[in-house]
């Protein structure tokens, strides 16, 4: 007798069955493909159905705390990931219910079986008849007469078996023929990959604390090799999902429709750093490339570019003699200006109030650190102009746009080739200058220079919108997408843009999807609870914009979104309240002007919100720019002292 199998959990919910030990998500029986963390996700939910899992358990069983790791993006995508495969929604969940600000909770309901495994499983031999059984006869043929008519088989005459042998026989040689060309003309063209993913770099230096090393390394790779024009390589925040993921490279790179993958892990061990890395291409699991690279932490740009050196040779990619003497370039950076570089890179990818402070800080100094150092005043610039937008509004433009441009104009001395530094004097053009010609001119050289720089596109669409050239924003938003799909940030200009459009409901499922990859993001409530005040339904619309305040701790632009909702809605004293608490903090930090004249106009005072738009013109609040598309504006179109402003803006067209 064989030994006995294991038996193994099998939990079973609608026609979705997991397999815990096979690590196997199955419908109908057929496997689905399901990366790491969501299917370990889905079997936390599993262990107590009904119940609800915190996301600092879910957290803390899938990845251990670190001050530089964004486990919120991390767990938030994973999530996303899992609905898709489910079929689910958070809206209306089947599967997976979202209990906001506390964790998930699976709702469906689940059986449990065990079975015993066949695989691996010894089976008895089977025993020898008895001597005296009786023998086994063969089967006799059946009578044709005997088959009904409609079930007898025809037998082909033996011209037309030759007829099918000859046509058999030319069918093979055709594919045979084809398969050949085919081999042919793939071996040419494969060793040309034309797009790539930078996976994250696995930290091996035996410290979680510098896991923000190794994605900054990652960053910095993305970045070198994006600026290679004819390489489209997928964006950071994209590459950054797959962190920690053991999915197979080909499944990789088939959701990013890129041709190459790169992965590797870095190690730092005082003042020196480790890079081994591995070029694989997809379409022949071949590895194209495998080395290993060491030096001080003061030449790790050196590095980098080696590294990106040999991937462009490996992948037989042509170099503009500008490509080759920006990656012949090896400047060396000051070790502590860029450990304060990639911690500022790490707050700005956050894109909060409290986080682009702290990335300020630490670009500045690094900046201090090296005063050469390009990449860390293209950061500083970033920071400063995003600061004094009116979707941040926490610095006037009047101090921060000065500053936006030194940082940028210093960049660019050092390194006039780099897009990033570009695009964000292009963005101080268009945000506080008005130059409307001089920011287009500077965005397309900007892509020009760096066309896998998702930013640019997203901010190149920002401008063509404010311009009222729609159909051309909504081309360099897919662009940004295709280059960056799962940015968090991206996926919420695209939903502002369906807004402006006047698109609403495109909008708010846009919205309500970058929501899935992170519920605290307080900028798609805000926008989708103006585009529901957009429909008319105001009770909707002040939940999420209630929502916005709260997540933003009663950022000014919230406030001023809130009231202008509760005054549209006929709650004036509720919308009066909020004026009142804007007034106020007005007296403690900057509120842009653009604000108060929002609140105005949800009350119907047109003339005092033309009072307030006449001093954010003067103040130079980039609200302004969104003259010609902002809805909200819609009840001043024919307002003669709105008419004149806008001519004062000067819009082309």
């Amino acid at each position: 007798m064989g030994t006995p199998a294991a038996s193994v959990r099998i939990v079973r919910f609608g026609a979705f069955e997991l397999d815990p030990k096979a690590t196997e998500l199955r419908k109908h029986g057929m496997r689905l493909k399901l990366p790491e963390q969501p299917f370990q996700i889905l079997a936390i939910l599993l262990e107590k159905p009904g119940e609800v899992v915190t996301r600092d358990e879910l957290r803390n069983r899938l990845w251990q705390s670190d001050t530089f790791v964004d486990f919120d993006h991390g767990l938030n995508n994973a999530v996303m990931r899992l609905r898709e495969v489910l079929g689910d929604s958070s809206d209306n969940p089947r599967f997976v219910e979202t209990i906001p600000r506390r964790g998930y909770r699976f709702i469906a309901h689940v059986d449990e079986s065990f079975f015993m495994p066949t695989h691996g499983v010894q089976y008895p031999a089977a025993e020898p008849a008895p001597l005296d059984a009786p023998p086994i006869q063969a089967a006799l043929p059946v009578p044709e007469s005997s088959i009904p008519p409609e079930s007898r088989i025809r037998r082909p005459s033996a011209r037309r078996i030759a007829l099918w042998t000859a046509a058999a026989l030319a069918l093979a040689l055709l594919v045979a023929a084809l398969v050949v060309f085919r081999g042919s003309n793939f071996t040419t063209t494969s060793l040309k990959p034309t797009s790539l993913v930078v996976l994250p770099l696995e930290n091996l230096s035996g410290d979680k604390e510098q896991d923000y090393f190794a994605d900054g390394m990652t960053d910095e790779l993305i970045a070198s090799l994006a600026k290679i024009r004819s390489l489209r390589v997928i964006s950071r925040s994209t590459a950054m999902a797959y962190k920690g993921t053991r999915k197979p490279i080909s499944e990789i790179a088939r959701e990013l429709h890129v041709d190459a993958v790169m992965e590797g892990t870095v190690m730092r061990v005082g003042s020196r750093v480790r890079i081994t890395a591995e070029l694989v291409q997809v379409s022949t699991d071949r590895n194209l490339w495998a080395d290993t690279y060491e030096s001080q932490i003061g030449d790790v740009l050196a590095l980098q570019n080696r590294v990106s050196t040999a991937i462009v040779n490996q992948i037989r990619i042509n170099l503009t003699p500008e490509d080759r003497e920006r990656l012949a370039r090896n400047p060396a950076i000051a070790p502590e200006a860029y450990e304060n570089y990639l911690k500022g890179r790490f707050y700005w990818n956050k894109r909060t109030d409290e986080n682009l402070a702290k990335a300020i800080g630490y670009f500045e100094q690094a900046t201090h650190q090296d005063t050469h150092y390009a990449l860390a005043y293209a950061g500083l610039s970033d920071c400063y102009s995003i600061v004094g937008a009116t979707i941040f509004g926490t610095m006037p433009a009047s101090e921060a746009a000065p500053k936006a441009r030194e940082a940028a104009q210093r960049a660019l001395e050092i390194d006039p080739t780099l897009g990033e530094a570009e695009t964000s004097l292009a963005t101080l053009k268009f945000n506080y200058d008005r130059d409307w010609a001089g920011a287009e001119d500077d965005f397309q050289r900007a892509i020009q220079l760096n066309p896998s720089y998702a930013t640019a596109y997203q901010r190149y669409s920002l401008y063509l919108m404010a311009m009222g050239r729609t159909q051309d924003s909504f081309d360099q938003i897919n662009k940004a997408r295709a280059l960056d799909p799962l940015s968090i940030s991206i996926n919420f200009s695209l939903g502002w843009r369906l807004y402006m459009a006047r698109q609403y409901t495109r909008a708010i499922e846009q919205l309500n999807n970058t929501l899935e990859m992170d519920p605290t993001y307080e900028l798609p409530h805000l926008v989708v609870g103006q585009a529901y005040e957009q429909g008319g339904n105001y009770a909707l619309a002040i939940t999420e914009l209630r929502k916005a305040v709260d997540l933003s701790h009663g950022a000014p632009l919230m406030i001023s979104a809130l009231a202008h909702a509760y005054a549209r809605a006929g709650n004036k004293a509720e919308a009066e309240k909020l004026l009142a608490a804007l007034a106020l903090q007005s007296k403690k930090q900057y509120v842009s002007p653009y604000y108060f004249a929002n609140v105005y106009l949800g009350l119907g005072e047109n003339e005092k919100a033309m009072d307030w738009l006449d001093k954010a013109f003067e103040d130079r609040s980039n609200g302004l720019v969104f003259m010609k598309m902002e809805p909200e504006l819609d009840n001043l179109r024919s307002n003669p002292r709105f008419i004149a402003l806008q001519q004062k803006l000067k819009f082309p067209g």
